[in-house]
Parts: structure tokens; C-alpha cells; sequence
């Protein structure tokens, strides 16, 4: 069964402080439904027509007591799915169509610096598609899982590899029950609206011992400045320099191992230190 979970969208967030998850069934030619909850109460149905994606059920939590609302709710109105309005990403994709051998070998070079392994367990956040192409074509792992923004990058990943796994939300807010990893690919940190200290912070408690967190961008900073000029809605922040990287990585237990900040290239490479327990007894 082809599945995504996904918490909702800001477009279709409950007005509640919590967290909700979809569980996504993609099928060919049929209708896509959303439904929303706020404290286990539906408060709107919609369906959106599409050839690939349908929702067949959601499962609602809330973030302090995991409650679950029932899944058998039905599809209500239908609009057209043009109507779904969501941040344009597609600026992502756009680089990676330079077909330049230059460029291949970044993305190598940032694919290679996570260190891959069969039995890994990867974490992939905002990443482009064709950045999840590479990853599912020269590495295999045990779990492949895409966290983004956009419901419609996760739907067509899904398309594709059902085998992938996507959760649409904040990467901050990702369920415990599919950590730990081994591999995190942080591969658009500046679209990422928190601050280095609360990312770190989640991540630490989403990491195995020796887990590898790799931070890039392709293009560097002289294409990052570009981007944040053309697509301000998404691109909030910079690339960070290396002495505040590697501070706020060294207060949650991890050690830069690898640091390279170019024009045209950045890669960061973390590694997750197991915090020694008995300094908390």
C-alpha cells in the first residue's frame, strides 16, 4: 500500500497549537480529499481533483497527548486542484537541471559526505526531487524519508518510489516513532523558519550515535543571495558561517568533521556524539 504522513499544511492547519497527520494513498485517476480536524471535530472537507493523489483517511494527533480521531470520513465539495495555492519551490528543481559534470560531482560530493550504508536509516529535509532521484538511484538504504514544505514535491516523490516515505511539516515537528536516523541531509536550511539552536535541538533527539548530518547547497552563497532576492517567501535565512555552525553543534553533541564555504559550493558535515549519561544522573 502506497502511503505518506504528513501533519497539515499552514494552509490547512486547524487554528489549535498542534501538529495533524495524513496518511495519503497514491492511485491513478482519483480525486484528492483532505479533511480538517480541531480537537477531534471536523471543521472542513475538501477534495481536490488530481491524476495521481488521493486521501483516504487522516489520523489526527495532538502534539502533548497523541490523541487519534477516526478515519473513515468521506470526501465532501470538490474544487479544482489548480485552486490548491502552496510556496513555489521550484526554483530547487530548476538547478538541478544543470547538467554540467561540475555540478554532478557537487551533488556527489554532498551524497558521499552522508556516508550511506545499506542498514542506514535516511532523512532527507526540503529536498529537491531530482536531489531524492540521486539518492534513491546510488544508495540504498534501509529507509529512505522526505520531510518538506510542499504537498505536491511529496506527491510526486511518492509517485514515483513508493518506497519512499514523506512527512509534510516542519522537520522540528517530526513524530519520535521514525527516528532515529542515521543520515540527515539538511539539503535547504535557509528555507527552514528556526533557529539554529531549535534544530539542533530536534535533531539531537532524532539521531543515532555517529549519525551524520550533512548541510549544503550546491550553488553556494552566490546563488543563495539570488534566490532569496526571486523567492523571499521561501528563502528566510543564510547559509551559516562556520564558528556558529559549529558552536550551536557542539551544544546539542555534534562535531563538525567537514567544512567547505565557497562562492559556488557549502557543505557541512556533522557527526552526532552519544551525550555520556552519567552526567545527567
Amino acid at each position: 500500500m502506497n502511503s505518506v504522513f504528513l501533519p497539515s499544511s499552514p494552509l490547512l492547519r486547524p487554528p489549535a497549537l498542534h501538529q495533524s497527520a495524513l496518511l495519503l494513498h497514491l492511485q491513478p485517476h482519483s480525486n484528492c480529499c483532505f479533511h480538517n480536524y480541531s480537537n477531534g471535530r471536523r471543521i472542513s472537507s475538501r477534495s481536490f481533483s488530481s491524476p495521481i493523489i488521493s486521501f483516504h483517511s487522516l489520523h489526527y494527533r495532538r502534539s502533548s497527548i497523541g490523541a487519534t480521531a477516526p478515519s473513515n470520513e468521506g470526501a465532501v465539495s470538490a474544487i479544482n486542484f489548480e485552486d490548491f495555492v502552496e510556496k513555489d519551490w521550484s526554483f530547487l528543481d530548476a538547478d538541478d537541471t544543470n547538467v554540467d559534470e561540475e555540478h554532478k560531482q557537487k551533488i556527489d560530493q554532498i551524497i558521499s559526505a552522508g556516508e550511506i550504508q545499506e542498514t542506514s536509516k535516511v532523512l532527507i529535509s526540503i529536498g529537491s526531487e531530482g536531489f531524492v532521484d540521486e539518492i534513491v538511484n546510488s544508495s540504498p538504504c534501509k529507509l529512505l524519508f522526505v520531510v518538506h514544505d510542499s504537498l505536491l514535491v511529496l506527491a510526486s516523490i511518492k509517485e514515483k518510489y513508493d518506497m519512499v516515505k514523506c512527512w509534510q511539516g516542519e522537520l522540528i515537528y517530526l513524530p519520535q516513532k521514525w527516528a532515529p536516523f542515521d543520515v540527515l541531509f539538511l539539503y535547504f536550511l535557509p528555507a527552514l523558519p528556526f533557529e539554529l539552536d531549535q534544530i539542533f535541538g530536534a535533531l539531537e533527539k532524532r539521531c543515532l550515535p555517529g549519525a551524520r548530518i550533512v548541510i549544503s547547497h550546491p550553488q553556494g552563497r552566490e546563488l543563495l543571495e539570488q534566490q532569496r532576492r526571486q523567492f523571499p517567501d521561501v528563502v528566510i535565512s543564510d547559509m551559516p558561517d562556520k564558528m556558529i555552525l559549529q558552536n550551536v553543534a557542539a551544544d546539542h553533541s555534534f562535531e563538525m568533521i567537514e567544512f567547505v564555504d565557497e562562492p559556488g559550493f557549502y557543505l557541512a558535515v556533522l557527526k552526532f556524539k552519544e551525550r555520556d549519561s552519567r552526567k545527567h544522573l
